[in-house]
């Protein structure tokens, strides 16, 4: 079993972190996806599978559930998230999701996005219309833990 205390320690690890298009490299650069893969190499060693290059229009572009999909086959579908788990977002209900961020306790986001730096911010009614689903990694155990 995987704490939530030390999928949450490591996410906060990446706080600050500049943002960086594809990027996965704790203090050097991460977009959303690179935390949650950087959070994954910590707690498991490798990567379940290599991730080809993206462009940060990639899911309206293709129309395709990339992000959805690549989760569903390495984590755990959640209806209820607790901390720790990954949450996905559409930015727009009929688009495919693209983003990524880790639920915190007291109900904050750890997460990057363009412009921004790694960061906490609350899991504010904003984010919360645009979710999509939710994701467990692998072993994790029930909050508190």
């Amino acid at each position: 079993m995987i704490a939530r205390s030390a999928i949450l320690a490591e996410a906060r690890s990446w706080l600050g972190t500049p943002y960086r298009h594809q990027a996965s490299v704790k203090q050097a650069g991460c977009d959303c996806l690179g935390l949650v893969r950087g959070v994954w190499r910590a707690l498991y060693g490798a990567e379940p599978e290599d991730v080809p290059p993206y462009t940060p229009d990639w899911a309206e572009a293709r129309g395709e559930e990339t992000l959805y999909e690549a989760a569903r086959r390495h984590m755990i579908l959640t209806n209820a998230p607790q901390p720790g788990d990954v949450i996905l977002f559409r930015m727009h209900p009929t688009s495919p999701a693209k983003h990524a961020a880790i639920l915190d306790v007291e109900e904050k986001l750890i997460h990057a996005y363009w412009g921004r730096a790694v960061l906490q911010s609350r899991f504010a009614p904003w984010w919360r219309a645009r979710a999509a689903a939710s994701f467990s990694f692998p072993g994790a155990a029930s909050w508190p833990s």
